[in-house]
């Protein structure tokens, strides 16, 4: 092997905040367990367009012996089904991955004590799990939703879900994020969504998800309305935009 030079990621310095990920063109880059990693060395052409985007420094570039880029291997791995072969089994034959789209619920009278129905539309909502070729998503409006939202929101399904389709992810935690922004393009391409919005929360690592967004919306062919909505940690609503003026994102506060 020649020696060449290639991104190397320091573990302790990078918070898995994701910006990396779709800054990288060749999928060299995941988040694992909440981190950034390497996917394959023959996948990194050294270049070092991910430096830029990483707030805490963690990726730098080194010159070390490694074998050479390899363009045929990149496009095949870009090329790869929506649920690789690195996907774990037991989630990629998951029983709850069974497409389910839900009768929308009858009016709710005001007031009064009865339970106030969901307006969840489909089954799985979990965007691993979610098909871009489900007939839920043709022509809809769709909410991209981080993990943390509906939890923080209180009326969530009444002022945000109803009568859109749902994906839900975190921009954090979540491995194989090269993914997401395939089928986010699928979404917009192939399903012909009709818009997208977008819901983080406002801390910084959040702000990865509505960046895969945009990534997705740049790339894909059709040009769709994409807007943001940013959710402080009590449930109130902090910003929100509507492409292409220009969205709000969390940023990651620079270390003393």
């Amino acid at each position: 092997m020649a020696f060449r030079e290639i991104i190397r990621i320091d573990e302790e310095r990078c918070d898995g905040c994701g910006l990396c990920v779709p800054a990288c063109a060749e999928g060299a880059i995941a988040l694992v367990d909440g981190k950034a990693r390497l996917v394959s060395e023959s996948f990194c052409d050294g270049l070092g367009a991910c430096l830029g985007h990483c707030p805490q420094g963690a990726i730098t570039i080194e010159r070390i012996e490694a074998g050479p880029f390899d363009e045929v291997a990149v496009a095949r791995h870009l090329a790869r089904p929506a649920v690789p072969e690195t996907l774990p089994v037991a989630l990629a034959a998951c029983p709850g991955s069974r497409e389910l789209a839900f009768e929308a619920p009858a009016p709710t009278p005001a007031g009064g004590d009865a339970p106030r129905p969901s307006t969840l539309r489909q089954w799985p909502v979990q965007l691993h799990l979610v098909s871009p070729a489900a007939p839920y998503f043709r022509g809809a409006d769709v909410l991209l939703a981080a993990d943390c939202v509906a939890y923080a929101v209180g009326d969530f399904h009444r002022d945000h879900l109803a009568g859109r389709s749902l994906a839900i992810a975190c921009p954090k935690l979540d491995a194989h994020q090269e993914i997401y922004l395939e089928k986010l393009v699928a979404l917009i391409d192939g399903a012909g969504i009709a818009s997208l919005t977008v819901m983080v929360m406002e801390v910084p690592c959040c702000g990865g998800l509505l960046r895969l967004a945009q990534a997705a919306a740049a790339r894909a062919a059709r040009k769709v309305p994409v807007r943001s909505l940013v959710v402080g940690i009590q449930g109130n609503v902090l910003a929100g935009c509507h492409e292409p003026a220009g969205c709000h994102v969390p940023q990651q506060e620079a270390k003393p």
